[in-house]
């Protein structure tokens, strides 16, 4: 074989190689939550809750392949209803985590937005959950999930802001919002520690999500009445798309 045809037959190859589209990543995606997860503000939750959004913008991109996803987000829920030995939330999680588990494929991955509820003065269970037992609790549900998925993914995302007028059942209100902040530094020692005893498996989301959404939450958030005025707590449609976008960040960052 000439040289000159030699290497023009590499090339093509590699330029056929480059461009053929290949995917090259399966991920099941189990997204633990409160109602901001669920979507329950929503008007159509199947279509416009943020793991929808974070399922399209993965199946968009080129080195993706499939994507399945299960929302265990539940309204009004705190990290106290996902502790394993409560029995409440934590079967839903498994159940949906052994079906994604049977294609071992696929990248099994945890997306987990908790702290809401836990900050309210009162309402939710467990609520408030102070800051070291918020740490506890997430160490807890990722350690158990981890034992039994030794492979899997996390990626711990942060709370949003809500107004500090918020009550609605349940009392929030500027204590709650304070003790909320509070939690960021415990979700990054979470990262930290598991950076060490896990190495590759627990992921930190973008913490920028928290300020902007503050700053644009007329924009964002659904205007919803309560016991101290208009308050601010769920994302609206177009919010739930702008979530989205910050999640993916963290998601990209656990499978690259």
């Amino acid at each position: 074989m000439k040289p000159i045809f030699k290497y023009t037959c590499l090339f093509l190859l590699v330029m056929l190689t480059s461009f053929s589209g290949k995917k090259t990543e399966k991920l099941n995606i189990v997204f633990i939550g409160d109602s901001i997860t669920e979507g329950s503000a929503l008007s159509d939750p199947k279509t416009e809750a943020t793991p929808v959004y974070v399922a399209k913008l993965l199946r968009d991109r080129k080195d993706i392949g499939a994507v399945n996803i299960s929302n265990k987000g539940f309204s009004g829920h705190t990290t106290v209803d996902f502790l394993p030995a409560n029995n409440i939330d934590f079967p839903k999680v498994l159940q949906a985590a052994d079906a994604f588990a049977q294609d071992q494929t696929a990248v099994l991955l945890f997306s987990i937005m908790l702290g809401t509820n836990d900050s309210a003065m009162f309402g939710p269970n467990g609520s408030p959950v102070q800051a070291a037992q918020y740490k506890d609790n997430l160490n807890v549900l990722i350690n158990t999930l981890i034992k039994k998925y030794p492979n899997a993914k996390f990626v711990l995302q942060y709370p949003l802001w809500y107004s500090p007028n918020t009550h609605n059942n349940a009392g929030y209100m500027q204590e709650g919002l304070d003790r909320l902040s509070s939690y960021f530094s415990q979700i990054e020692s979470v990262y930290a520690e598991h950076k060490l005893i896990h190495p590759n498996q627990v992921y930190l989301g973008n913490k920028a999500v928290f300020s902007f959404f503050q700053k644009q939450h007329k924009q964002l958030f659904k205007a919803e009445d309560g016991k101290h005025g208009t308050f601010y707590l769920h994302p609206n449609a177009e919010g739930s798309k702008r979530l989205a976008e910050f999640w993916l960040k963290g998601i990209l960052r656990a499978i690259k």
